[in-house]
């Protein structure tokens, strides 16, 4: 199998990932999107989306927007802790650019990867 597939098993699929996800999350935010992690037993990082109408308004946008969130996690899934993701997306990401927004998940990916600081 290819290493950097995006298979079924890699993707929050149902409420109760996402709800599990929710509670009490390790949080990496900015003003276009945050992402949620917790960690997970699998051995693997799994990438959901929250990406609502409200926010972003056309379709073909949001799709853009899920793309490219799908391609980054794609790319550093080997990189990642074994935590369940979910990126939740804030109106201004729409303004970003395909780059912008690339470079943005890559570091929020980063500071996700690292230990928690204790309060």
């Amino acid at each position: 199998m290819n290493k950097l597939a995006f298979p079924r098993e890699l993707r929050l699929l149902t409420p109760e990932h996402f709800n599990s996800v929710f509670q009490q999350p390790h949080r990496a935010g900015s003003p276009h999107l945050t992402i949620l992690a917790r960690n997970n037993k699998l051995g693997q990082a799994r990438l959901g989306q929250a990406v609502p109408k409200k926010q972003i308004k056309l379709a073909v946008d949001r799709n853009r927007f899920k793309r490219q969130v799908r391609e980054s996690f794609r790319l550093r899934q080997h990189e990642l802790p074994s935590k369940d993701f979910v990126v939740i997306a804030k109106k201004s990401a729409n303004d970003l650019s395909n780059d912008e927004l690339r470079t943005l998940l890559d570091k929020l990916w980063l500071r996700l990867s690292r230990p928690p600081r204790k309060r």
